[in-house]
């Protein structure tokens, strides 16, 4: 017990921190974008229970862009940090765990009274645990180097993103918050299991590293029309990009596997190995 308390000892020098010690930007601007999302996050908990549903969701859209940004931007400006890292994690969990529960809770769980709040809290602590295993496993030092292309389970945004699918149907004009509260449980029941799974998803983090140089303008006209058919059709598009999403995902398996048989061809047997004869 008396470890907690420990004497005090004046005669002890502690090394002077250095108090204004000069912080380059690069270092800040990923977080305040970390910050940025986190605050839309939370503004969408707000609007929900004020009834603006679209709003509501389209805040969160924004905070899933911006998770999508802010590493990158770290990687780029060389300003990554532990503090960025742990400000991350916690703001995907608050955006895409509890945000995102509270968001559908609102809108339709609710009607299934208290199995429906038990659904919320799945789909929270499966986020909470996909960034636990994920933090972890960034740090594993002996990962392969074609194993960083894909996420061990659906990545938290894109959970956020998949989750939200039965608000895209309402919004286009599907009766789901009249007749759909079961079905829209059982889906947020499998987008919880699709986070802690170990199901491979591809990450995409190679693609668009090298672009060929006759495919530069024709990948900026599919920008420009996939823009507008976004801000003219948004929850359309949204739909359809979680349906494809979604089917992807077999692919993405299926691709794994592939490389990870290759893998496993080309790994040198042990120089103990007995030879085969001749």
């Amino acid at each position: 017990m008396s470890d907690l308390f420990p004497p005090f000892e004046p005669e002890r020098v502690e090394p002077k921190r250095a108090r204004f010690k000069s912080i380059p930007f690069r270092i800040i601007a990923p977080n305040l974008v970390t910050l940025l999302a986190l605050c839309l996050g939370l503004t969408a908990m707000r609007l929900v229970v004020e009834g603006k549903l679209e709003t509501a969701t389209i805040c969160i859209l924004i905070a899933a862009a911006l998770d999508g940004v802010d590493g990158r931007l770290a990687r780029m400006l060389k300003g990554t940090s532990r503090f960025g890292a742990e400000l991350d994690s916690l703001s995907d969990f608050v955006n895409f765990g509890v945000a995102t529960g509270y968001v559908l809770w609102i809108f339709v769980l609710h009607d299934l009274k208290s199995f429906g709040w038990i659904i919320v809290l799945t789909l929270a602590c499966a986020m909470a645990l996909r960034l636990a295993r994920f933090n972890v496993m960034i740090d594993d030092p002996n990962r392969p180097d074609w194993q960083k292309n894909f996420f061990v389970g659906m990545p938290a945004p894109a959970g956020a993103i998949t989750a939200m699918l039965p608000l895209y149907l309402h919004a286009i004009g599907l009766p789901v918050q009249e007749y759909g509260a079961p079905f829209v449980g059982i889906y947020i029941l499998f987008i919880a299991f699709l986070t802690i799974s170990r199901i491979p998803c591809y990450a995409g983090k190679t693609l668009g590293a090298r672009v060929p140089r006759d495919m530069v303008l024709p990948i900026f006209v599919a920008v420009v029309v996939i823009a507008g058919l976004l801000f003219a059709y948004t929850f359309e598009v949204l739909t359809l990009v979680v349906v494809a999403y979604l089917a992807l995902i077999p692919l993405s398996v299926a691709r794994y596997r592939k490389l990870e048989r290759e893998h496993a061809a080309q790994v040198p047997l042990p120089a103990d190995a007995p030879e085969s004869a001749a």
